[in-house]
C-alpha cells in the first residue's frame, strides 16, 4: 500500500481565494449525505434549528484573554483560508486554555452541525487522525453574536467544520468545508463507502456516457471555486442521463450529505434547485491513482454552477466541498 503521507497534510496554512460571499465576490483555498435511512434521519430531525445559541453561549463564557486569542472580526483573513491540515488558532480544545464547560459547548456545536451518525463518524475520524482526537483540534469565532455572518470554525487534521446558525442565504455550511481520513487502505478508510456509492453511478452509465465521465487526470484537490452559470465542468452532464440514472445520482448525493444536519442538507438542495437542479451537475471519475487497480475510481468530482464536491481518495481521503450561489 502506498504511503499515507501527502504534502497537503504536512502544510499549515494556505490562503483561499474562492470563498463565496453573498455579495457575489469570490475568495476560497489553495492548499475545502441527504439523510441516511432510518436512524440517521431521526437523529437529524432532533437537532436544534439554530446552533448560534450554543456559539453565543460559548462566546459569552470567554474571558477577555481568551477572546484575544480566538475571536476575530467577521471578515478576518483567517476565515478565508482552508486546508486539509491546519490550526486556525494556537490553543487546542484540550488545553487548559478552555474550561471543561467550554469544551462541552464546543462538542455540542459539532453535534448540532451534524447528524447523529455524522457526529459519530467525525469523532471517529478525529480520534484516528489526531493524537488526542477531538481535543487536538482548534476553533476560532468570527464576528459578534448579532452579526449576520457570526460563525465558529473548527479546524485540524482532515477537518474543517463551520457553525453559522444557517444565517447566510445561498451559502451552504457557512462556507467551504473539508473532511478526510489518514487511513491509506481504502477498504479501511472511514469514507470509502462514499467512493463505492458514487461508483455505482459510473457502473450505471452506458459506454458513451462512461467515456465522457472518465477523465485521465484530476485537478488540484482544493480547486473548488464556484464558477456560476458560465463555468466549465468536467465529466458527464447529469442532465443527459436517463431518469433512473438521475434518480441514482440524487440518491448518491443524499448519501454524501448524510453526515450533516437536516437544515444544511435542505439548503444544499434549495441552492441546487435555484441553479438548475441535478440537470446542471457533472460527474467526473479520474483514472489516476486507482488504488488496487480495481477500476473503483478513488478520485471523483461532482460539480455544477453552484456546487463542487471534490473527493481525493488516494493516497488517503481529502474531500473539499463548496456550495453556494454567486451574485
Amino acid at each position: 500500500m502506498r504511503d499515507a503521507n501527502c504534502p497537503e497534510c504536512q502544510s499549515d496554512l494556505v490562503d483561499r481565494r474562492e470563498f463565496v460571499k453573498r455579495a457575489g465576490a469570490t475568495t476560497l483555498a489553495a492548499t475545502a449525505t441527504l439523510p441516511l435511512v432510518g436512524a440517521a434521519a431521526t437523529s437529524q430531525a432532533a437537532q436544534p434549528a439554530d446552533t448560534n445559541s450554543t456559539v453565543k453561549q460559548l462566546h459569552a463564557s470567554l474571558s477577555a484573554d481568551q477572546r484575544k486569542e480566538i475571536c476575530f472580526p467577521v471578515d478576518h483573513k483567517l476565515r478565508h483560508r482552508i486546508s486539509a491540515n491546519w490550526k486556525i488558532t494556537d490553543p487546542t480544545i484540550g488545553d487548559d486554555f478552555y474550561t471543561e464547560e467550554q469544551r462541552k459547548l464546543i462538542d455540542k456545536v459539532v453535534h448540532e452541525t451534524t447528524s447523529g451518525d455524522g457526529y459519530d463518524l467525525l469523532r471517529k475520524q478525529m480520534l484516528a487522525d489526531a493524537p488526542k482526537g477531538f481535543e487536538s483540534y482548534h476553533i476560532a469565532i468570527f464576528g459578534e453574536p448579532d452579526d449576520k455572518n457570526f460563525q465558529l470554525e473548527l479546524t485540524g487534521r482532515h477537518l474543517t467544520l463551520r457553525a453559522d446558525g444557517n444565517r447566510q442565504d445561498k451559502i451552504a455550511f457557512g462556507g467551504p468545508i473539508v473532511y478526510g481520513h489518514g487511513e491509506s487502505d481504502p477498504k479501511q478508510n472511514l469514507f470509502h463507502y462514499q467512493t463505492k456509492r458514487v461508483n455505482e453511478v459510473f457502473h450505471a452509465l452506458d459506454p458513451d456516457q462512461a467515456k465522457q465521465a472518465l477523465v485521465p487526470k484530476a485537478p488540484p484537490e482544493s480547486r473548488v471555486k464556484i464558477q456560476g452559470e458560465g463555468g466549465s465542468f468536467p465529466g458527464v452532464n447529469v442532465g443527459t442521463l436517463a431518469s433512473d440514472q438521475k434518480e441514482l445520482v440524487e440518491s448518491v448525493l443524499k448519501t454524501l450529505l448524510a453526515p450533516y444536519r437536516e437544515q444544511d442538507v435542505k439548503e444544499v438542495f434549495r441552492i441546487l434547485k435555484a441553479t438548475g437542479g441535478l440537470n446542471k451537475l457533472h460527474m467526473a471519475f479520474y483514472q489516476e491513482d486507482d488504488l488496487d487497480d480495481d477500476k473503483v475510481w478513488d478520485i471523483w468530482r461532482v460539480e455544477g454552477p453552484s456546487f463542487v464536491w471534490h473527493f481525493r481518495g488516494a493516497p488517503h481521503v481529502h474531500a473539499y466541498i463548496n456550495i453556494g450561489v454567486l451574485g
